[in-house]
């Protein structure tokens, strides 16, 4: 098993001005980094490749689409500019050295339109993502889709519905990320769901019922690590903690004591449990 920190508990603007808690993460333990793509001019990253590399940490990317990229738009001028947009992304997670781009890019975040996802917006959503797909294998990166509770997305917002897409994507390169935080919204029983997701997981994200410590809430930690036992996971997992420094999260009371007693006591609770 491999252990992960997400970037995004100090907001998400990814530069230099993180070099320092690299230097921290490492030395807490972790073996890498989930590094969110926002910025997808590739040559922003080669300087945090260097200092990734020097530190000897991993790295995994992740990704979101908004307004202004959303894959199963009704105009096929927005559906192409975000299929090149995920394109831009993964040639970011190249330059990174990733081998797994993750999010809910196979729609667009906060974008609703009242009713279910239709057939089409299914359609669109499985084609855009095929190709993608196709572009990952060429650069070795595997696609790692995630599902968000039905106030953030509603092409799919909870697992049988993206173990549907995953399977209907039918690509080797299109793959499932599991976040425990949405889970904990939209499944009766989240060690049922990582069970029957099976080997379609690449990537596991750990987060709390209120996005700080794990072990310090309300999930289900006890079924959720005995499923990743049963399916005999042995991939990364990644601890996932957000605050006031990243305003789209919604969150604006701090909910630990510091980022660095976060880390080191979430990465305790995690390792006694694995």
């Amino acid at each position: 098993m491999k252990y992960s920190m997400n970037l995004l508990l100090w907001g998400n603007q990814i530069d230099e001005s993180l070099f320092p808690t690299l230097e921290l993460i490492k030395e807490i333990g972790f073996d890498g980094v989930e590094v969110p793509i926002f910025n997808t001019n590739p040559e922003h990253w080669f300087g945090f490749r260097k200092k990734l590399d020097e530190l000897g940490l991993a790295c995994e990317t992740d990704t979101i689409c908004g307004p202004d990229e959303h894959l199963i738009s009704a105009d096929p001028a927005m559906r192409r500019h975000t299929i090149e947009h995920l394109k831009r992304a993964l040639d970011c997670s190249l330059v990174l050295g990733a081998t797994k781009l993750m999010g809910p890019y196979h729609s667009a975040l906060g974008v609703f339109t009242g009713q279910p996802a239709t057939e089409q917006e299914w359609q669109w959503g499985i084609e855009g993502i095929r190709e993608v797909a196709d572009y990952a294998e060429s650069l070795d990166i595997t696609l790692g889709l995630e599902y968000l509770n039905r106030f953030e997305l509603y092409l799919t917002s909870c697992g049988d519905e993206l173990i549907r897409f995953v399977d209907e994507v039918n690509h080797p390169n299109c793959k499932i990320m599991f976040d425990t935080f949405h889970a904990n919204i939209e499944e009766k029983n989240i060690g049922d769901t990582i069970r029957k997701a099976g080997d379609r997981i690449s990537f596991i994200q750990l987060s709390e019922n209120d996005r700080s410590t794990p072990g310090k809430g309300n999930v289900d930690w006890d079924g959720i690590f005995k499923a990743i036992k049963d399916i005999n996971y042995d991939g990364w997992i990644s601890m996932e903690a957000f605050s006031p420094k990243l305003p789209v999260a919604n969150i604006w009371r701090k909910m630990f004591d510091s980022e660095e007693q976060l880390m080191r006591d979430g990465l305790s609770f995690i390792k006694s449990n694995i």
